[in-house]
């Protein structure tokens, strides 16, 4: 029986068993949802290296017990010496994808740890220290850490990308070669980073010593970062998207993620209402909805500060219903023409004060820019490839300004009071995963692992992946392949638990106490209750 985790008490689920071990102990020790996060977030940069980083970035959902929800924007901007002119001075026609010159944005994790904490203790009674909650990651990435599949396969894909970036070999190879699955990696300097934030806290990574070693490498390198770009950064509260659909509210974030086509694909199918007679109708559907809410998302969504519209008015149910409209639930139409991939890792935690977080942190790519700063042990992500070096598109290169991201944490508020925190890794499969999921629990009455585990489909691209076509596992059956071919879908068959489908999870808590959690088979994760 697929059935998921269950408790009274609290729930934590994250894609490493390790880090979902780390949050829960957090949670048993009287923590609350977001310390837990900070301390699986913490321990995710050491236990999943090639999807995150303390040189990556993150965004947080919070709902407190009083339903009110708070949304984290910890994106780091441009780095004031990068520009068009910088990269086209020397020859560039495009950002390179990896190494020190595509380490062009300030990454922002730290900080959002930094304002999810202060948070915590102001408004949510948090009074669990910094050096608890970094302790597990500071002694794990010390004594090392047993290599993944997952991990594995990445460095055989992406080695011959990354064998010449800085930092990169000494730490992945042994002896020359790729570590086995099971073989033990450890991260001394990324160990004593953290011993060095444990010390002198959170903000060190920013203006203290951290920061001035990170700093001291960069500088080394020819990344254009520089440490004012560290001084100044600030992580900052926003107001999240919201849209009431029949049975709930959802929430999501704004600009400069792609929250709003995640938030518009299921208002797009919710106006609809159809009544899904098999898997066919329920994935053209889905997939056509997507395409609809990709096409505002690549015309629009940028730095909110270069937007030039109101974002909400999307969110209306008139301009909703006029996109619904355009859905034709029997042809598929053109896939648009987008560039967008990458990918990350999303976490949820509930508590047994009644507090749910949904969150999500990335260094974009595989292994980010494979730059690993050789005084901290820090990966730096290659988030701002994603800017254009052409002035005249939307999302071009200017110092100062925040990336387009993929990724985006969601959260849902039943009418009849549950609060599902959910979400995944998969560049354009986010908001396509998202959907499935609450629309098996929400409408198909699925549980959570069920909709979870059952097959998956993905169209555009993602982590590691560079085609377009419908990709979708071969546990559907022979005449859902062939019904969606005959509607003008490139279909691509894949293998039954394909990793590019995403590595989802789930936690819904019931106003009558209980919690569920549900992780994804794709993955190496796991959800832990009390």
């Amino acid at each position: 029986m697929i059935s998921p985790k269950i408790s009274y008490n609290y729930m934590m689920v994250a894609p490493h068993h390790l880090a979902a071990k780390c949050g829960s102990e957090i949670l048993k020790e009287g923590g609350n949802a977001i310390e837990a996060l900070i301390a699986s977030a913490s321990m995710i940069s050491v236990v999943y290296p090639h999807m995150n980083s303390m040189g990556g970035d993150n965004f947080w959902l919070i709902s407190d017990k009083n339903k009110n929800v708070y949304a984290i924007d910890s994106c780091g901007p441009v780095a004031n010496n990068a520009s068009i002119e910088f990269y086209k001075n020397q020859g560039f026609s495009s950002i390179p994808s990896r190494g020190p010159l595509s380490a062009l944005t300030v990454p922002g994790a730290v900080a959002g740890w930094k304002l999810a904490y202060d948070f915590s203790v102001k408004n949510l009674g948090g009074k669990i220290p910094i050096s608890r909650l970094l302790f597990d990651a500071e002694q794990t990435a010390k004594e090392g850490v047993r290599v993944t599949n997952t991990l594995r396969n990445n460095l055989v894909s992406k080695l011959n990308q990354l064998i010449d970036v800085v930092g990169f070999k000494e730490v992945y190879l042994k002896n020359g070669k790729i570590p086995n699955v099971g073989e033990r990696l450890v991260f001394p300097k990324l160990s004593k980073t953290f011993s060095c934030l444990i010390k002198n806290g959170l903000n060190d990574f920013y203006s203290g010593e951290t920061a001035k070693n990170i700093i001291s490498d960069l500088k080394q390198v020819g990344s254009p970062l520089s440490l004012e770009d560290f001084l100044n950064y600030k992580s900052e509260f926003v107001n999240p998207l919201e849209l009431k659909i029949k049975k709930a509210k959802l929430f999501n974030l704004p600009p400069p993620t792609q929250g709003l086509a995640s938030i518009l694909i299921l208002g797009i199918l919710d106006y609809l209402s159809i009544p899904y007679k098999n898997d066919t109708e329920f994935i053209h559907s889905i997939v056509e909805a997507t395409k609809l809410a990709f096409r505002i998302r690549d015309k629009y969504i940028t730095d909110p500060k270069y937007v030039t519209v109101n974002i909400n008015d999307f969110l209306k149910q008139n301009f909703i219903k006029k996109l619904a409209m355009d859905v034709d639930i029997r042809q598929a139409k053109p896939w648009p023409d987008s560039k967008i991939g990458g990918d990350t890792v999303w976490m949820g935690a509930t508590d047994s004060y009644g507090n749910t977080v949904s969150f999500i942190q990335s260094i974009y790519w595989e292994f980010g820019s494979g730059l690993i700063l050789p005084k901290t042990g820090i990966t730096m992500q290659n988030r701002g490839i994603s800017f254009s070096l052409n002035p005249t598109d939307l999302n071009n290169l200017l110092p100062g300004r925040k990336p387009f991201h993929t990724i985006q944490p969601a959260l849902a508020h039943f009418d009849d009071g549950r609060v599902m925190s959910y979400g995944t890794m998969g560049g354009e499969g986010q908001p396509q995963t998202q959907a499935t999921i609450f629309l098996r629990y929400a409408n198909q009455n699925q549980n959570i692992q069920k909709a979870i585990y059952n097959p998956r489909w993905l169209l555009g691209k993602t982590w590691g992946e560079e085609t377009t076509s419908l990709k979708i596992e071969n546990r559907f059956g022979v005449s859902t392949f062939q019904k969606l071919k005959s509607m003008g879908h490139d279909v691509e068959v894949v293998g039954p638990f394909e990793e590019i489908m995403g590595h989802a999870g789930c936690v819904v808590k019931h106003m009558n106490g209980l919690v569920e959690g549900a992780f994804d088979p794709r993955s190496d994760g796991a959800a832990f209750g009390n």
